[in-house]
């Protein structure tokens, strides 16, 4: 390669002159060391490790964001199959009427004897009946009239109720059973003394009747009396 010989710069008698000359060799001046300055670097291997260090190539990606996929709606569920019951009609085939006949060497069995019956099971026998309840007590019959004393009662009187002048009458009801004795007194209406009352009741047990009959035979009976306590008497 050839080199460019700087330019020459003429030399003038003025400044002016000078300056004129400067300006028009400035650019051309500035554009030869520029190129000296590239084929310097040319030559020191500056500009291959510029050109090295570029990147070659420049690769952008832009990722989208992507929307999630919306869940896909539920399937309907299929509906079950319908079942159809079939019914099956089983036609039996007409019987076919079939004659055996006997074997030539076919053997009768003997008659078998007859079974005896089975006994009976036992009969159980009915339970015996209950026993009748006894009879409870007959109740007297209630009469008014008819009662006959053998023996009336006697009354004493008692002393105490005489020293204390005490009287009155003693209304009772006697039981007599079918001997013609008295079972029982009760005093219906008091003399208003327990002493007279208790002698009037001694005096009706003691005393003996005739036994009342009816229908041919005795039969317990209850009647009313009463016995009068007086002083005078």
């Amino acid at each position: 390669m050839n080199a460019i010989s700087p330019p020459v710069i003429m030399s003038s008698s003025t400044p002016s002159a000078w300056m004129r000359q400067a300006r028009k060799i400035g650019p051309l001046g500035l554009i030869v060391l520029l190129h000296i300055a590239f084929f310097w670097a040319l030559q020191s291997g500056l500009v291959h490790q510029v050109t090295s260090a570029v990147p070659k190539e420049v690769i952008a990606t832009f990722i989208v964001p992507q929307k999630a996929p919306e869940p896909a709606p539920p399937k309907a569920e299929p509906a079950p199959p319908k079942v159809v019951q079939t019914v099956k009609k089983n036609i039996a085939p007409p019987p076919i009427p079939v004659t055996q006949a006997p074997a030539p060497t076919a053997i009768t069995a003997p008659p078998q004897p007859p079974q005896p019956a089975e006994p009976a099971p036992p009969v159980a026998a009915a339970p015996a009946p209950a026993p009748a309840a006894p009879p409870g007590p007959v109740l007297p019959k209630q009469i008014t009239s008819g009662i006959e004393y053998i023996e009336p009662p006697r009354v004493n009187y008692p002393a105490t109720s005489k020293r204390m002048g005490e009287e009155g009458v003693v209304q009772f009801k006697v039981t007599v059973n079918t001997s013609g004795r008295a079972e029982k007194v009760e005093i219906i209406k008091s003399s208003g003394y327990p002493r007279l009352d208790d002698e009037a009741r001694r005096a009706v047990m003691r005393a003996v009747y005739k036994p009342y009959i009816e229908d041919g035979r005795a039969i317990v009976v209850a009647t009313t009396g009463s016995i009068a306590f007086k002083l005078n008497s």
